[in-house]
């Protein structure tokens, strides 16, 4: 079982920036692929950054060069950078986790980014 716990988030204004982190303490961090997904009302949940367990990142193409994925696999902590953000960055951002041998996706709870304009 992997239990994620996030924080971070809030109120920024356009061109802010914002950190998030998730945190799993269980012993599978270190070998389980993570990401961050987003929703907004209406709208499916999308995939904007994931990181390999070793270290390999990818970006859905609206955040490359504004957000940054990262790990610590020590303290079990993946974060998301996200510089100059938009209000289109406004979302319910969601940490997930894919077991290395299930193949399994756990979520996080959920942390609300607000971006006005």
């Amino acid at each position: 079982q992997v239990l994620l716990v996030e924080s971070g988030g809030g109120l920024v204004q356009a061109g802010g920036s914002l950190s998030l982190f998730c945190e799993d303490p269980g012993s599978s961090f270190s070998r389980n692929t993570m990401a961050w997904y987003r929703q907004v009302p209406g709208k499916q949940r999308e995939m904007i950054a994931q990181i390999t367990n070793v270290g390999k990142a990818n970006y859905k193409d609206s955040v490359k060069g504004r957000f940054t994925i990262s790990r610590d696999n020590a303290k079990g902590i993946v974060s998301l950078q996200m510089n100059s953000l938009k209000p289109e960055d406004t979302a319910v951002y969601y940490c997930n986790a894919v077991d290395f041998w299930s193949a399994t996706q756990f979520w996080g709870q959920g942390t609300q980014v607000t971006v006005s304009s």
